[in-house]
């Protein structure tokens, strides 16, 4: 059986450019299925890297290999999670799963009482995981130029 393990990014983490081809292979494949296009195509290893200054970073490794990581920002009113990837070749693993639940007993531990998250419209296998994980649809966005929303924002209440 695999060893999955969820970790917080450990103090001199070096291996950007290894987590910035996961990113990058993870939102692959949202070419040609979303629009506007997915924001990984703004990252950088260098991005990253300043990313995880000011943002809460878990990673995930299965049998010892990277294999997901979440990126998660404080508000004032919630721990919003801009980034979740998981490596192809380890979807279906309960990776994902395993990062929203680092992610949101890290928002428990700091006081905030919501977890909050976006994702596009077309990505409809998203919004039936988010549900079953106890989110609840908020608000649709339309993002600039665009005439229809484009992007759900969901929001999870925590005990």
């Amino acid at each position: 059986m695999a060893e999955l393990t969820v970790t917080r990014l450990p103090e001199g983490f070096s291996a950007w450019d290894e987590l910035f081809e996961l990113i990058m292979r993870s939102f692959a494949y949202m070419d040609g299925v979303i629009d506007p296009p997915s924001s990984a195509h703004r990252l950088t290893p260098a991005s990253l890297r300043d990313k995880a200054r000011v943002e809460t970073c878990f990673v995930a490794t299965l049998d010892g290999r990277l294999a997901g990581c979440i990126f998660a920002a404080e508000r004032t009113d919630a721990f919003y999670v801009g980034k979740l990837a998981v490596d192809d070749g380890a979807r279906g693993t309960g990776i994902g799963r395993a990062l929203m639940q680092a992610a949101e007993r890290h928002a428990i531990a700091q006081a905030k009482p919501t977890l909050e998250l976006q994702t596009r419209i077309e990505l409809e296998a998203n919004h039936a995981t988010f549900e079953r994980m106890g989110f609840v649809e908020v608000k649709r966005t339309a993002h600039d130029g665009y005439d229809r929303a484009t992007s759900i924002t969901y929001r999870k209440a925590l005990a």
